[in-house]
């Protein structure tokens, strides 16, 4: 089996497999609601049972459903808005909710003039936070907005915006939030004091909200082949590692819950995450599908307030791009919400080549064809020796002809006198195979790294390349690829079947319409290595022909 027959094969096999996942995802059977209590419907958590004095929490435990206060119809929240180097976030005194939060720099998908909004409404996509249960105040009550600074002032490290409100039962909480410079992290406080002698055990909760839906991101050509990203809830503990609960999995079970000391809980979409991330100290992590069909995913800390004394809790929120170095500084296994499929352990490695070669060069389009140089030195001896297979091939295929129609109403004969002319000409028919076998699983990741890594977002290339993350808007790169194809498949030994012939020269064109639906930068590290491919397989074919005398022997 030629190489360039293996490469289409497994090009096509993967698109199809791409393709059936992407259409299996949007058609399978959705499950019919269940019906959830009045608190869940209105989106308020509730607390987990504390455990008795002296008896490990249950792991599993399920929340009480203390009442919640209501608010009056007629109540209206301010839009406080807070402006930093990175952000521009809107705090809705309804609730306390950070409800809208704009990335600077970073640009919509559908409007690059505009800057893309992350937290966003639209999608139910809100950060709420505040006290579960009667007490209160939660992110139904109307908050009172104290002066201050609503603007990263010019050489301040940060700016804080302050809420207050009073629960039922007097409790008095401070929502307290702090953005700082050069930062994605925004840590958000609840201050307690308790004016009663009584002490009291609150329950603070910190939750992402989310509609489930898809973001323009994650709806672009390229993942219309099977290849869209992740959306969804992930959570992460030492006990449980790295745990992706989606949507689809809520509206079965309805809620996942799950108790630990540490980590954190996310919701992720394609480029971007939120997530909160507690200190240490005993959480539950809840997630459950409402009744208005959003999703809901939170924190739950207990948190004790003696009598007539104050407590806090502070809880970072991560919300912005899926930057490895962001990531890695914010939380520990937080880098893993970036998603490169199942073949991470080569992406990550690819990935930290490709910084590299960015950081040298300066252009994401010059690191990946320095990447694409280098996977083809590290392969190069396993290509010389298929081109050599296959130029093996190409001299003997007058006489692989010739078998064929001596012995062509004798497929046994046939195939025995193929055997010994391989035998004779030391020829590895199945030569071209392994090469290509192995470099399958760098392709996959490497289709994985240019769709995952937001550094390529809007990256520009040169010319009319000016997002290497989408496709290409004049085609230049999959036209160039399919000659690269042609090519190839020309300097390939013809199929002995006519058949087989006609398929193998109408398949480049076939195979390279998928290229115009893949981004720009997969594009481009394909076409390179085609040329590169092609120059090797060029010069073996000449290192050959100067001995085909030798190989043509009757």
């Amino acid at each position: 089996m030629d190489i360039q027959r293996l490469i289409l094969l497994f090009i096509f096999g993967f698109s199809m497999l791409m393709l059936w996942e992407g259409w299996d995802r949007e058609h399978r059977p959705k499950p019919t609601p269940q019906t959830q209590n009045a608190q869940q419907s209105q989106g308020v958590p509730v607390p987990a049972a504390p455990a008795a004095p002296g008896q490990p929490a249950a792991p599993d435990a399920k929340p009480a459903a203390p009442a919640v206060p209501a608010v009056e119809p007629q109540a209206r929240g301010e839009t406080v808005r807070v402006t930093t180097d990175l952000v521009v976030a809107e705090i809705d005194t309804l609730g306390g909710t950070l409800k809208r939060l704009e990335l600077l720099r970073h640009k919509d998908s559908e409007d690059e003039k505009k800057n893309l909004v992350l937290l966003r409404q639209d999608h139910h996509y809100e950060a709420q936070s505040g006290i579960a249960g009667e007490g209160g105040p939660n992110h139904r009550t109307l908050w009172r907005v104290l002066p201050g600074e609503r603007s990263l002032a010019e050489g301040a490290e940060r700016v804080e915006v302050r809420l207050a409100a009073q629960g039922r039962d007097g409790l008095e909480v401070q929502k307290v939030y702090t953005f700082r410079r050069d930062s994605y992290v925004v840590d958000v406080s609840l201050e307690l004091r308790n004016p009663r002698p009584q002490a009291v055990t609150a329950y603070a909760y910190f939750q992402l909200t989310h509609d489930g839906k898809p973001l323009a991101d994650a709806n672009t050509l390229a993942h219309s082949f099977g290849a869209q990203s992740y959306i969804g809830f992930a959570l992460y503990s030492k006990e449980h590692a790295f745990e992706k609960v989606p949507p689809s999995d809520l509206d079965k079970n309805k809620e996942h819950t799950t108790r630990a000391d540490n980590g954190w809980l996310a919701f992720v979409q394609h480029y971007f995450v939120s997530a909160w991330l507690p200190r240490d100290g005993t959480r539950d992590y809840i997630m459950e599908k409402r009744q208005d069909g959003t999703y809901a995913g939170r924190v739950l800390i207990p948190v004790q307030v003696a009598g007539g004394a104050s407590a806090s809790v502070t809880v970072p929120l991560y919300s912005g791009p899926q930057e490895k170095r962001r990531l890695e500084g914010a939380a520990p296994g937080l880098d893993l919400v970036v998603d490169y499929g199942w073949l991470t352990v080569i992406a990550w490695p690819l990935f930290w080549l490709l910084e590299k070669y960015h950081a040298l060069s300066g252009n994401w389009g010059v690191a990946i064809i320095l990447l694409t140089v280098t996977i083809k030195l590290i392969f190069f001896p396993l290509s010389a020796a298929s081109y050599k297979s296959m130029a093996k091939m190409k001299l003997v295929t007058p006489r692989l002809q010739k078998i064929r129609e001596t012995y062509g109403d004798d497929r046994q004969k046939m195939n025995q006198a193929m055997m010994e002319l391989y035998k004779t000409e030391k020829i590895n028919p199945l030569g071209g195979c392994f090469p290509i076998v192995v470099q399958i699983p760098v392709f996959i990741a490497l289709y994985w790294v240019l769709l995952a890594a937001i550094e390529l977002r809007h990256a520009p290339f040169m010319l009319w390349i000016h997002d290497l993350a989408a496709l290409d808007p004049y085609y230049v790169l999959p036209i160039l690829m399919t000659v690269t194809m042609v090519l190839q498949t020309r300097m390939n030994p013809v199929p002995p079947d006519p058949v087989q012939a006609k398929v193998m020269q109408f398949m480049p064109f076939v195979f390279s319409i998928f290229f115009f639906f893949f981004p720009a930068g997969l594009v481009l590290y394909w076409l390179v290595n085609n040329v590169l491919s092609i120059a090797q397989q060029w010069q073996i074919q000449r290192m050959f022909d100067r001995d085909k005398p030798a190989h043509a022997k009757r």
